[in-house]
Formats: structure tokens, sequence, C-alpha cells
């Protein structure tokens, strides 16, 4: 999968929320590769960038630490195992960078959700993912508002003591 350096274009330099509303940087952290090309459609669709999809902990983590996303879209269970508990918490380590758990394996999230701000429930719409991004640039850009902490919204669920 090709990779976007951490400063592009016009928008923001790495490390910079850009305003609610505007492009992402999006790390896909998915081993399924038919899923992980629909989820770079999609997040396209929806005006957002792909820096990189990686399939496996160690990857992912390097890939991560290269190019600072705004956001990590993290499975629980990846090429190696059940590695993206390693993964959320290595990510989420970086202010930078928000997580989201996007799995089916949501029992398998600790308490503590490994720093990440919530899950998105596979299988997973389109509306889902939306609405899950444009609540984490909502929160990025410091309009903080919306879904009371644990709360579902069609699919994406707040980790509990998450900004709402």
């Amino acid at each position: 999968m090709p990779e976007v350096s951490p400063a592009t274009g016009d928008g923001p330099a790495a490390g910079e929320s850009p305003p609610a509303g505007e492009a992402l940087r999006i790390l896909v952290v998915e081993d399924e590769v038919l899923i992980a090309l629909e989820l770079e459609c999609l997040l396209e669709d929806l005006g957002h960038v792909s820096v990189g999809v990686a399939s496996a902990s160690a990857e992912a983590i390097a890939l991560g630490q290269r190019t600072a996303p705004d956001v990590a879209l993290v499975d629980i269970h990846l090429i190696d195992g059940p590695t993206g508990i390693e993964v959320a918490r290595a990510l989420s380590a970086d202010p930078r960078t928000t997580v989201v758990f996007m799995t089916a394996n949501a029992k398998r999230i600790p308490p503590d959700f490994a720093g990440a701000v919530g899950v998105i429930a596979k299988p997973y719409s389109e509306r889902t993912v939306a609405s899950a991004l444009d609540y984490v640039a909502r929160c990025r850009s410091g309009q903080a508002g919306g879904m009371p902490s644990g709360e579902t919204l069609d699919g994406f669920r707040l980790a509990p003591g998450a900004a709402g």
C-alpha cells in the first residue's frame, strides 16, 4: 500500500490536528486484505487520506511512528495474533495519534481500552465510520461534545472516560 509522508500538500504539518470537517490522515491496521482495501476506499470517499495499511503489530507500530497519523483504525486480531491491543498502546502513546479499535472482537478490549477512544463494531457501515471519524475530528479540534462516555452511536462505542 502507498504511504503518505507526515506533511502533505497544504494540510496541517505532522502532529497538528486538522480542523473538524477537514481530511484526517489515517493508518489502517487490518490483516484482512479485502477489508483493508474496502476501508481505504471508504476513507477516500469520506475525504480522508490513508497513510498506509499494516497487517502485523511490528509493522503497524513502525508505520505509525514513521507517519504520525491523526487516527489509527486498529483491529484486535492481526496476522501475528491478537496483538492489536499492543499496537493501540504503542500508537496512543503519541499524543498526535487518536486510536479507534475496529473489530468484531470487542470482548478482548481491556477495561482501559489500551488508550483507544472507542470501538467501531464489525461489520461496520459507512455511516458508522463517518460518524466515528467526525466525532474524533471534533474532539481533536477542541470541539468536544457529542456522545456521553460509553454510549453507542450506530456501531461506535466510546471508551469509558473518553471525552464526550
